[in-house]
């Protein structure tokens, strides 16, 4: 039993002794694993996904994506470098570097953290060769948005880095990350932005990657964001811009049937290229200073307007359906509305109107006449409280004072004024004269281009609509975006639609909007002149056509235009035209239009 307890304990020591010599020589006299334990570190890289692509309603790409490089730093493995070489590879301050790696340092000493954005291939390629200079930073891949044309910029929007707020709130975002900050790009984010995937890799002092951790065994693969098909006409939304060169306000143009929105502009606005990539703040800088233009303003979402002439369709329905009128309803016009001492005057026309020839000549006495007897009628409602309560229920169930709520990010509202309002306002002392110019859309109205539009296709559905949008399918073109399916009935007899839609296709035969005409087309249209405190008037066309089969509506404004008739309304006609043949005839008119300043 001594013998073999001592072989046993002599065993054990032999092989004790083989352990200590060799940590000894793996530890003291061969250097070269000490050294692969210093140099060699673990990084988790995010692999971030491209953002899904953007095509027309025909196919055609509007936004896709580009490689792009971002430097990043890790603030716990930075070691002493040349402050001032990086700042000339970056072309940036030192105050700017410092600040920089600072909010990296304060957000997280071990998390890579983002410090120049959207480099270039070349920029990339000049960094990488000095990145041993430079501990604790390397380069992440990463895609850049581009546009093959610069066209429909406010309606596609713009991506940027995330904010604090964002980063609170969200825990799928990180310092350095991106996020759709308008238009398509924001109200589509969650679809747009794809799967983050995770790389785990060795890397050298330098920041170099060395190979891959277990073979790539615990990588996760991105996914790349879902592609959206928007309802836009690629080739009529570049059109419409060029119409509107050098002139300030909108187009709106929609489907009825549907709500999918053909083009939408807004102008003056900007090449969506400046948006992207190492300028993009100093070109947003640039726009958000241009205060002449407002390029980044989106005027057909965002700007409030009286709706002028327009408005007068909305007035009638709303006289029709209150029975305050009827089609055949004659009111006589002596050249204007007469109020005691104030008169609304009227445009010159022959003989004293029914509706439909109120609707082609525009009259304003008319309007103003069914006005106020719809907010007088004591034997429906008890005071004008009630009358105008119960009109401006009509007035938002066709989608004015309201927002639609659909993909549209910012969408303004507008101005339809509460009871309350003028009870404050005439100290509860008011009738339907104090208001009346609200009749032919001046005094407190204020809508929206997209209101306007979505109130003309109303009238083409004679009744209803589909809220408007521009997103139709996503991730495949045969998956369609089901958010807005459902049909919205404004609660209005289909038979009052009748008048209107004969008093706008006279109003384009023989009344204000003529020029709207387009060879073997039959179209419906009704001329505005918006009251401007500030300048010239603007001017309103709005349209629908064809006649039989309604497939596109129109709304135009341009600020300072004047009549009508002067350059909304061959302008929407234009549009219509191109829409419907796929071409413009009407040369000269064409020619006259993309010439016409009224800036």
């Amino acid at each position: 039993m001594d013998i073999r307890y001592r072989i046993i304990v002599f065993i054990i020591l032999i092989v004790t002794l083989v352990f200590l010599v060799r940590l000894f020589h793996l530890q003291v006299l061969d250097p070269s694993y000490g050294e692969r334990a210093e140099k060699n570190a673990l990084r988790s890289i995010v692999e971030h996904p491209a953002r899904g692509l953007i095509y027309d309603r025909n196919d055609s790409l509007l936004v896709y994506n580009d490689a792009a490089y971002d430097l990043m730093v890790v603030p716990g493995e930075m070691r002493a470098f040349d402050t001032a070489d990086l700042c000339r590879i970056l072309n940036i301050s030192q105050q700017e570097l410092m600040k920089r790696i600072e909010k990296a340092r304060k957000y997280s000493k071990q998390s890579p953290s983002l410090v120049a954005q959207q480099m270039s291939k070349s920029d990339y390629g000049y960094l990488q060769e000095k990145l041993y200079k430079f501990p604790g930073f390397f380069v992440q891949n990463r895609t850049l948005r581009h546009y093959p044309k610069p066209i429909a910029a406010h309606i596609l929007g713009y991506v940027g880095e995330v904010d604090e707020k964002i980063l609170e709130e969200n825990n799928y975002y990180q310092l350095g990350d991106y996020i759709g900050i308008s238009g398509i790009e924001k109200a589509y984010e969650q679809e747009l932005r794809g799967t983050k995937g995770k790389r785990i890799v060795f890397v050298d002092v330098h920041s170099r990657v060395i190979g891959s951790y277990k073979n790539g065994e615990e990588d996760e693969l991105s996914v790349q964001g879902q592609s959206l098909w928007s309802t836009l006409d690629g080739a009529l939304q570049e059109y419409g811009e060029k119409l509107m060169h050098n002139k300030r306000g909108s187009i709106v143009a929609i489907e009825p049937a549907t709500g999918e929105i053909l083009c939408i502009v807004s102008m003056p606005t900007y090449d969506p290229n400046l948006l992207v990539g190492s300028a993009r703040s100093k070109n947003y800088n640039a726009l958000t200073q241009d205060l002449n233009r407002r390029p980044l303003f989106n005027r057909a979402l965002q700007a409030m307007y009286p709706p002028g002439s327009t408005f007068k369709l909305a007035s009638a329905l709303i006289a029709l359906e209150e029975e305050v009128i009827t089609p055949r309803t004659i009111y006589s016009c002596g050249g204007g509305y007469n109020m005691g001492s104030h008169t609304v005057k009227c445009h010159p026309h022959a003989g004293n109107p029914d509706l439909i020839y109120a609707i082609t000549t525009s009259c304003n006495t008319y309007f103003c006449r069914s006005f106020y007897n719809t907010l007088s009628n004591r034997k429906r409602y008890k005071n004008i409280q009630e009358a105008y309560q119960a009109w401006k229920d009509h007035i938002n169930a066709l989608g004015f004072g309201v927002k639609f709520d659909s993909d549209l990010p910012y969408e303004t509202r507008g101005i339809i004024p509460s009871v309350e309002y003028f009870d404050k306002l005439h100290r509860k002392s008011w009738h339907a004269n104090s208001i009346i110019s609200m009749s032919i859309g001046q005094g407190e109205a204020a809508v929206t281009p997209i209101q306007m539009a979505n109130f003309v296709a109303i009238i083409a559905n004679k009744g209803f609509y589909y809220k408007p949008h521009v997103i139709k399918a996503i991730d495949t073109k045969d998956t369609p975006n089901d958010r807005y399916p459902e049909k919205v009935d404004c609660h209005f007899d289909k038979k009052h639609f009748d008048a209107i839609l004969e008093g706008m296709e006279q109003a384009v035969l023989i009344g204000t909007g003529r020029i709207a005409q387009i060879p073997g087309i039959k179209v419906l249209g009704k001329t505005g002149t918006a009251q401007n405190p500030h300048g010239k008037d603007h001017s309103v066309f709005v349209s629908i056509a064809p006649k039989e089969d309604p497939k596109i509506v129109v709304f135009c404004l341009v600020e300072n235009g004047g009549f009508g008739a002067t350059v909304a309304a061959p302008i929407a006609s234009l549009i219509t035209e191109f829409y419907l043949n796929r071409e413009v005839k009407r040369k000269d008119l064409e020619k006259r239009i993309i010439s016409m300043s009224t800036l």
